[in-house]
């Protein structure tokens, strides 16, 4: 059976790039920061998206348990006001 009008599948897709990739490290694990502080405002900004939502462990590269105590973090200043719910 033919299919018709349609893309073809599997084929040149384009040029890809290869390459090796910088492994992600937890920055908190690095500067040896045991706690995610909710006040520490700036440090808090690097790890919201410009809609406002919280990026993902495998956008910032942050180790399990200082991902969790982040999401957190961002909740508890968002609820106190320090940084907004939504970006306009």
């Amino acid at each position: 059976m033919a299919v018709s009008g349609g893309a073809s599948k599997g084929g040149n897709r384009g040029p890809r790039r290869g390459g090796k990739r910088r492994p992600k490290v937890c920055f908190y694990c690095v500067d040896k920061i045991d706690h995610v502080d909710y006040k520490d405002v700036e440090r808090l900004r690097k790890y919201v998206s410009e809609r406002g939502k919280i990026m993902p462990r495998r956008v910032t590269g942050n180790c399990a348990k200082h991902q969790r105590q982040l999401t957190i973090a961002i909740k508890r200043a968002r609820f106190m006001a320090l940084l907004p719910y939504a970006l306009d």
